[in-house]
């Protein structure tokens, strides 16, 4: 299951790539190249930073073994297991009960808790959320999330640049205003659409691989029933930014969502229920 979500994943991002060629070749190579090197300056910026972004946003404070033993324990186990660097560790003052990682690969990872998810789940819960966690990281979410970004706001950038200067090349006077309108509207839609399903796939596999390195399927899906409800009660701070979502463990901004929904097509996260029944299923394998 963990390859054919791999697959699934090149698979949206080729996806994106292939919407991107279409839309430069519709509105012009000139604005093609330049709404791609903006958006990979302005994506692998945020990828090269991201660590930083995200501590700094979520007001994260480093925490020392002795300050909290039980963390240290669990995730130096998890990253022995997987055979990764160990991590630096933080926690947030957060009331929100949720987790983070981030980092451009192992050797530079932080995990994040907030002081909400120590408060209510168990230590086998912690465990399953902390081997998600890392699982993020061995994985290089961060990387391929960056990819799907750039592209995807290049594209945004292409459509804009066309409403604003000209379709570029000698196809701007046969698709005309219209034209130029609706793919100004169309175009960044098709892209967040894919962009999102990118990081639904990328959650599914750090659910399977995190099950996986924990042994323990059923203390995850226990873990992420507790803080879905907790999610629709207890909101996150203003720093944090929608933007971030992707990087939690659950959406910090979305309540309990059952089943497929048009709004599950612009969610960065599955839900829940999906996620839960999918563990069930990788329990029966393991």
């Amino acid at each position: 299951m963990i390859g054919l979500n791999r697959v699934k994943t090149w698979i949206l991002i080729a996806a994106l790539g292939g919407l991107f060629v279409l839309i430069g070749s519709f509105f012009g190579t000139n604005g093609a190249v330049i709404g791609l090197a903006i958006a990979l300056v302005f994506n692998f910026s945020m990828y090269w930073f991201s660590d930083k972004i995200a501590i700094a946003t979520t007001r994260s404070k480093p925490v020392t073994e002795q300050e909290a033993p039980e963390l240290y324990r669990i995730v130096r186990e998890l990253t022995e297991t997987n055979q990764m660097p160990m991590p630096r560790i933080y926690v947030a003052e957060m009331a929100q009960p949720n987790a983070f990682a981030t980092g451009r690969n192992p050797e530079h990872a932080a995990v994040s808790v907030t002081r909400g998810i120590l408060e209510i789940l168990d230590e086998r819960e912690l465990r399953g959320v902390l081997a998600h966690e890392l699982s993020h990281v061995a994985n290089r979410d961060i990387l391929i999330s960056s990819v799907a970004a750039a592209i995807g706001m290049s594209i945004t950038f292409l459509a804009r640049f066309a409403l604003w200067f000209g379709g570029g090349d000698d196809r701007e006077n046969s698709f005309g205003i219209f034209g130029l309108l609706l793919a100004w509207v169309l175009a960044p839609i098709a892209a967040a659409i894919i962009q999102m399903a990118v990081s639904r796939s990328r959650e599914y596999q750090a659910d399977e691989s995190g099950a996986i390195l924990s042994r323990d399927p059923d203390a995850l899906a226990s873990a992420l029933r507790k803080l879905e409800v907790a999610a629709q009660r207890v909101p996150v701070p203003a720093t944090v930014s929608p933007a971030e979502a992707h990087l939690f463990i659950v959406n910090p901004f979305r309540g309990r969502q059952a089943g497929m929904s048009l709004a599950n097509l612009f969610s960065t996260h599955p839900p829940t229920d999906q996620r839960v029944a999918r563990l069930a299923g990788i329990k029966k394998q393991l």
